[in-house]
């Protein structure tokens, strides 16, 4: 009887992998309980920040009698800031009442801000901070807005799961983890792919690497945002076709909540500004549909 040596080496590899995920669902429970602790602490401190900047506003307004209501919690990361009395405010005055207390703390740093009209519910103004200046959007300063009745809605960025989400997750990535290398050992030698560098479009003498948000212009490189790199990445994915505004919104800007139409012509304008010294790349509007990366080379 032969004995099949290679055929133990890899069932040695599959056990010590499939054991490795084991002990990783395992440190991520304990993680997920660890965590339930500091995540509770983060609401309330977040609940108080809110609670401050409502009666702030109530001051800017005129108001130092008037209760700020208690503040209502949406869904995880969206909160409601609800008052007793009607209200106006200045919206220079609540982005930088807002920028000044909640950009000191990771939690609160990247959020969206709604102001809603409590009888119809429609957004009287609103604006979005997203930690890179650049990729901010505010719209429509210096224009003071009449008194009502208004409850401010704060979204807040994700920026992890909390303790019942990670012990899921935890649980059902080792278990789809270890039947994957168990049942399909062969699939693995797929998996490296995964390491190899992103794609890096070349047109003529430009080059654009969205991983690292670079384009490099005779060997100049050029930072972008995250926002502009996500823009560009998509005319560089369909070079010389027409891609629609609403595609163009959708895709960069939807997930974040809220869209605001003036921003894509303020980042396209950028973009624009960047690849000026190329002749034969430019940004173009085609009316009434969108716009295009009309390459020429």
């Amino acid at each position: 009887m032969r004995f099949d040596f290679k055929n133990l080496q890899d069932r040695k590899g599959r056990y010590v992998i499939g054991l490795t995920f084991v002990f990783l669902s395992i440190a991520l429970i304990g993680l997920a309980f660890s965590k339930e602790g500091r995540s509770s602490f983060d609401e309330a401190k977040t609940e108080i920040l809110l609670r401050k900047l409502g009666h702030q506003l109530l001051l800017q307004s005129g108001d130092s009698v008037s209760k700020v209501l208690p503040i209502e919690r949406i869904t995880t990361d969206q909160y409601r800031i609800r008052f007793e009395q009607h209200l106006t405010f200045q919206p220079d005055s609540l982005l930088n009442t807002a920028k000044d207390l909640l950009s000191e703390d990771s939690v609160t740093r990247n959020y969206i801000v709604n102001v809603l009209n409590c009888a119809t519910n429609a957004v009287a103004y609103g604006f979005a901070i997203a930690g890179d200046k650049e990729d901010d959007i505010v719209p429509c300063l210096g224009r003071k807005q009449p008194s009502g009745c208004y409850a401010i809605d704060i979204k807040f960025k994700s920026i992890g799961y909390g303790g019942k989400e990670v012990y899921v997750l935890g649980s059902l990535s080792a278990l789809a983890f270890i039947c994957f290398v168990v049942f399909r050992p062969r699939a693995l030698q797929g998996a490296r792919k995964e390491d190899e560098p992103a794609e890096v479009f070349h047109f003529g003498l430009v080059q654009f690497d969205p991983h690292e948000k670079l384009l490099r212009i005779n060997n100049e490189n050029i930072d972008l945002t995250r926002t502009e790199a996500r823009l560009m990445h998509i005319f560089a994915l369909s070079p010389n076709e027409t891609i629609s505004r609403s595609r163009l919104q959708k895709e960069i800007w939807e997930d974040e909540g809220v869209i605001v139409g003036r921003s894509l012509d303020m980042f396209i304008s950028k973009l624009r500004k960047k690849l000026e010294t190329v002749p034969d790349i430019n940004i173009v509007v085609v009316r009434g549909k969108g716009y295009k990366l009309e390459v020429t080379l």
